[in-house]
């Protein structure tokens, strides 16, 4: 019986802070006791974002609380972690983030199906005031229409 994707935490704040122009999977270099953490569903990524620095990726702020049965093999939460990508990638990202506005931050972070722990990386620009406000009242408008198309076919 084949496993399913099961998300650990998602960043929502990026949605809104930032648009997300291109996504990467790449895998996090993480202690046993961190799995286990993750496995209880024990993550952040509030205010996480990425850096490429001498040709590795690595996750900064991503707080893994410290595993309840954990003993002294814990290790710090906010430590700073590895990511794990193609080489090609790792180019890639390196030309696109010295780019003028544009960062890495994880989207999100989750269990493949074949049970290892994966990050969601989105390539953003990030949104000046008047695009937060924009997009929020686009996303009320939609649910204005939404909610008139509702009351109309119910027949209120």
């Amino acid at each position: 019986m084949p496993r399913e994707e099961r998300t650990i935490a998602t960043n929502k704040k990026a949605f809104h802070d930032y648009t997300i122009e291109e996504t990467f999977e790449a895998g996090i270099a993480l202690t046993g006791t961190e799995v286990k953490s993750l496995r209880e569903n024990r993550a952040s990524l509030r205010d996480s974002f990425a850096t490429v620095r001498n040709g590795e990726v690595w996750l900064h702020n991503v707080h893994i609380a410290p595993y309840s049965h954990g003993n002294r093999s814990n290790v710090d939460p906010d430590r700073t972690r590895k990511l794990l990508l193609h080489k090609n990638e790792i180019r890639y990202l390196i030309g696109k983030t010295k780019e003028k506005g544009l960062t890495l931050v994880p989207l999100r972070l989750y269990f493949s199906p074949a049970g290892r722990v994966k990050v969601e990386l989105g390539l953003a620009r990030g949104k000046k005031l008047f695009d937060k406000r924009e997009a929020i009242a686009e996303r009320e408008h939609k649910r204005e229409v939404e909610r008139a198309l509702k009351d109309r076919t119910l027949g209120r």
